[in-house]
């Protein structure tokens, strides 16, 4: 049994009268330890289908089928319980609180699980110093480069041993330097802990990290293919057209 099965998921959101479309019939398995990207154009529904995915929004019709489980009409206290146990998530603008160390950081997803304060320290304190940042869990956020700032990120995902991390543009923000330091961190989550990681992206390089590539237009799937990752060809840099983005 796959880990998630999608089957004709509809999304549609009300518009002067009308139901707009943004999903139209996805249908969609992922196995447990893959990592898969996420592709297509502003408006193409692919963010639409990530909060689906993650348990952040409920399809308009259709059945969502997560780790056995059938999620597409939980209530949001059952959803928000399921993201808590299953789902770590990465995005774009970091979602760090600023005046709140790393540590502290990272330690707020265990907060809402109600686990003892001083296990929250030590388990926060070895998931910040699996992404690399040992001697830098009592900076600020502003005291952090962006590449540190989403580290810290990935920890806050990983803390509660999540099965599943979601990463919406996780490099959107970063330089190219930056984006390849991120981006093998994935990978050795990936490879080294099975989870699996689903990332969604408009950038093609960022996409061949993955194993899978699914690509969405107009709501629909385009193409759903297997390749070869960057990190595997290149596991140091980005592929020559990588586009330069703003420093950190």
């Amino acid at each position: 049994m796959a880990l998630i099965e999608l089957k004709n998921i509809c999304k549609t959101y009300p518009l002067d009268g009308f139901d707009l479309k943004i999903l139209k019939g996805i249908n969609l398995n992922i196995e447990k330890g893959e990592f898969v990207a996420i592709m297509g154009p502003s408006g193409s529904g692919k963010s639409t289908l990530m909060n689906i995915l993650g348990c952040l929004d409920t399809p308009s019709s259709g059945q969502y089928i997560l780790d056995g489980e059938k999620v597409d009409n939980l209530s949001p206290d059952k959803l928000a319980e399921i993201r808590n146990k299953k789902i770590g998530f990465v995005f774009q603008g970091f979602n760090l609180l600023p005046r709140t160390p790393a540590l502290e950081n990272v330690e707020l997803p265990m907060v809402y699980g109600s686990v003892p304060p001083a296990e929250r320290r030590k388990r926060a304190a070895a998931a910040l110093e699996k992404v690399g940042l040992k001697n830098r869990m009592h900076h600020l956020p502003n005291q952090l480069s962006g590449g540190q700032q989403q580290r810290v990120a990935i920890a806050r995902a990983i803390v509660n041993d999540a099965p599943i991390i979601f990463a919406d543009e996780p490099t959107g923000n970063l330089d190219t330097k930056m984006s390849v330091e991120i981006m093998a961190l994935f990978t050795k989550l990936n490879q080294e802990t099975g989870r699996t990681i689903i990332l969604v992206t408009h950038e093609e390089d960022i996409a061949r990290y993955a194993k899978r590539v699914i690509k969405i237009v107009d709501g629909e799937i385009n193409s759903d293919q297997t390749a070869l990752s960057a990190a595997a060809k290149h596991p140091n840099q980005l592929p020559k057209n990588a586009k330069g983005k703003k420093h950190d």
